[in-house]
């Protein structure tokens, strides 16, 4: 049968799709429910008609899941941040592992019995885990000053202060910086005329240094009566850097180039297991720090180093886990395109005292080559953790001519995981072990540790 636009259905979910939308089944028409969880029987009504599928809203819960749960947050449905809020921990859990897994069997074209998967590592507490937040300010229809975040697929903001990922400290930063633009006149940024000034507000935590900074970037160079906004912030316990973000291009990049400091120092700290790293406003850093060292801890156990490894990291960013590998290696190398992380990786070397681990700033796919062909340097192991689209095909060949014993890749989407380990594997790799990390709780993004090795021959 087919359905058109506007039409009501019953329907009953039976699966969730990879954006945590719910799928269900009505004689044989595919009907995709945002909102709607696994076991939940809903009224729907279709805002979008294909031949044999469509896009439905939800209108009514019917019958509830069984692991349908209250969202904590009162926005969780308008809100783009999270996806899956209504769905229990337990049962988020799982159906992570089944992203993780389909994928590879359908991208990949793995059958499941060659994939040695292990239980997912989840969180003890699924909030507050974010130390870093991005949260857009604007105006409202009344001409208020809003900031939040953007409702699902748009950028309209949605006047919310209190997310549950993040810390609770959050919202009190945006009370003070939402009272200081007011009382000082200072204008929020508006998109559509790129008028204003205030375009967002970054916040970072350091989960075991309790250090916190507060960003501000601005469609401008300077912020009027800045001194009033630092001696409110100031007197926030661990306030450690207090910034502006020159920020004066029409684009959706939240972050310029340019940083100055207002007050305090240009970074914080933080350590992950026993490595101290430095965070600027531009560094890039994992978001959750409670599952990143159960992360780190994995890639490092499945490098599985005695000490006389040479290790090359891949997208080393800022030495993260580069540091946490030259722990346990011999020389460990990075390779990242961006400088200001290369510096930072550096530096995070210098101030841990690491002397084995040496970073190179490059495409991995022109560095790797060049070090290997004209320099000899091998690798016992190699580390990747590459961003979302995953690795270049030129990056999967410089690292099979390599050679290495074992490599280890970490990965943040596991489509292009999937079609990245099936090239592996039909060039002398074989998947040995493979492991689901739950860092962005609520949400359907789940980080995948995969240790491959050389088939011998």
């Amino acid at each position: 049968m087919e359905y058109k636009k506007n039409d009501m259905l019953t329907v009953t979910i039976e699966d969730m799709g990879h954006d945590g939308e719910g799928i269900g089944k009505v004689d044989g028409y595919t009907v995709f429910v945002k909102d709607a969880v696994i076991g939940d029987t809903v009224q729907a009504k279709i805002m979008k008609a294909k031949k044999n599928y469509g896009y439905a809203r939800l209108m009514e819960i019917i019958t509830p899941s069984p692991d349908r749960v209250e969202p904590l947050c009162p926005y969780a449905r308008q809100c783009g941040g999270c996806q899956i809020q209504a769905l229990s921990y337990e049962k988020q859990l799982e159906y992570k592992e089944n992203k993780i897994r389909n994928n590879l069997i359908r991208i990949g074209g793995f059958s499941a019995d060659e994939l040695p998967m292990e239980p997912i590592i989840g969180m003890e507490n699924p909030f507050h885990y974010r130390n870093k937040a991005q949260f857009p300010v604007g105006v409202d229809k009344e001409g208020n000053i809003v900031t939040g975040f953007y409702a699902g697929r748009t950028h309209s903001i949605i006047n919310n202060r209190r997310c549950y990922l993040g810390v609770e400290v959050n919202e009190k930063i945006l009370d003070i910086v939402v009272d200081y633009m007011e009382k000082y006149h200072v204008p929020a940024y508006e998109e559509s005329s790129g008028k204003g000034l205030v375009r967002h507000v970054l916040i970072r935590y350091g989960f075991h240094s309790k250090e916190i900074m507060v960003c501000l970037v601005v469609n401008g160079n300077r912020l009027p009566a800045s001194e009033h906004l630092v001696e409110e912030l100031r007197k926030i316990p661990g306030m450690t850097s207090i910034t502006m973000n020159v920020n004066r291009e029409r684009t959706n990049v939240i972050l310029g180039r340019e940083v100055k400091l207002l007050w305090g120092r240009a970074y914080i700290t933080d350590t992950i297991g026993n490595i101290k790293y430095q965070i600027s406003p531009l560094s890039f850093y994992q978001v959750n720090p409670v599952q990143t060292e159960k992360l780190y801890g994995k890639a490092l156990e499945f490098a599985d180093l005695s000490g006389g490894e040479t290790v090359w990291d891949l997208y080393c960013g800022i030495g993260t886990i580069s540091l946490f590998l030259a722990q346990k290696a011999k020389q460990v190398y990075g390779v990242e395109i961006v400088p200001a992380a290369i510096e930072d990786a550096r530096r995070n070397a210098a101030l841990n005292g690491i002397k084995n681990a040496e970073f190179y700033v490059g495409k991995a796919e022109e560095v790797l080559p060049e070090k290997y062909e004209k320099q000899g340097i091998y690798a016992d192991v190699i580390v990747v953790d590459p961003p979302r689209k995953g690795c270049e095909e030129s990056v999967l060949h410089t690292m099979v001519k390599m050679q290495p014993k074992r490599i280890v890749y970490v990965s943040c989407d596991s489509a292009t995981l999937a079609r990245d380990l099936k090239w592996l594997c039909g060039n002398g790799y074989e998947i040995q072990r493979i492991v689901g990390c739950d860092m962005f709780s609520e949400t359907v993004h789940v980080e995948c540790v995969v240790l491959m090795s050389k088939v011998e021959k």
